[in-house]
């Protein structure tokens, strides 16, 4: 996973402990029927859902408020020390990079730039947004480095749990490079946090067209064949996910929701605890555990 990727992953992760993002891991699975042979069961938990959970049983990651990522090597939309300074100052010291911005008074598109960087790390994800935004818009840069403005600004809008405007700049960044793989994730994520799944799929489907081994993208297609009733499709998807990384505690945790909508209920947890243990700690790791406790409560959960 290249640096890029791995702070997208990073940004959904946390939305997920939010429970901005829960569709891409999660998904309320249908419990049997009940004229069903098969025991009825509590249906995995779902993150973007209030329903499938008591209103108590949030995440425990909710409570820790990491830090929010940023761009490990943001795109340049102008040059010089003053801006590499500032932009330096933003992983470490996003106040002080805040301050060295403003005070930078003549320095155009770079101060706002690394201010609106410097937003997003200290969490003021709408203002760091809406800054994006405007530099990719208004900027004379090439366009490359503009997209790669609108796709920072649509992963501050998932961060701030805004799907609709993460989906526009996704829009905004692919109509300028349309075959740019990261992007294609990024806009998927925002169509299914609006259940918007067809379109989540197609993004994904070419994205893995342009770059068919990252399992986290084929996770996150797995996951939307899933919410669009397509269980063998997303069990292929799955498989192949494990294949290229088997420690991969997201796809686990996918396979579980998969197999216990199969009724495959010790499948489900062996997956689950199997994800705690590669991701202790974690969102991921809340989340499994708060399926394995609804698949352990069993119908006095519903």
């Amino acid at each position: 996973m290249n640096t890029r990727n791995a702070t997208i992953v990073g940004a959904v992760v946390l939305l997920l402990a939010a429970g901005g993002l829960g569709w891409i891991l999660l998904g309320q699975a249908s419990a049997p029927a009940a004229d069903e042979a098969a025991p009825a069961q509590a249906a995995p938990a779902d993150a973007a859902s209030a329903t499938v959970a008591p209103a108590d049983a949030a995440p425990a990651a909710v409570a820790r408020r990491e830090p929010l990522p940023v761009p490990p090597v943001p795109p340049r939309v102008a040059e010089g020390a003053r801006y590499e300074q500032c932009l330096a100052m933003v992983p470490d010291d996003p106040r002080g990079a805040v301050s060295f911005a403003e005070g930078w008074t003549d320095g155009g598109e770079g101060a706002t730039h690394c201010r609106a960087m410097a937003e997003v790390s200290l969490g003021n994800v709408e203002t760091g947004a809406k800054l994006l935004e405007r530099i990719a818009a208004d900027s004379h840069v090439a366009p490359a480095a503009r997209a790669a403005v609108y796709g920072q600004a649509a992963q501050a809008w998932l961060m701030a749990g805004n799907a609709a405007n993460a989906f526009r700049a996704g829009t905004a960044a692919l109509a300028l490079t349309p075959d740019d793989a990261d992007m294609l994730v990024d806009r998927a994520v925002a169509a299914g946090s609006l259940n918007r799944f067809e379109d989540a799929q197609d993004d994904l489907t070419h994205a893995l067209d342009v770059d068919p081994h990252r399992a986290e993208t084929l996770v996150l297609r797995a996951s939307a064949w899933r919410h669009l009733g397509q269980l063998d499709l997303a069990q292929d998807d799955i498989d192949r996910a494990l294949t290229i990384d088997p420690d991969n505690a997201e796809a686990l945790l996918e396979r579980g929701i998969l197999r216990e909508r199969r009724n495959d209920w010790d499948g489900a947890r062996s997956d689950w605890e199997q994800a705690i243990a590669l991701a202790p700690d974690s969102a991921t790791a809340d989340l499994a555990e708060q399926n394995l406790a609804l698949l352990e409560a069993g119908p006095a959960s519903k």
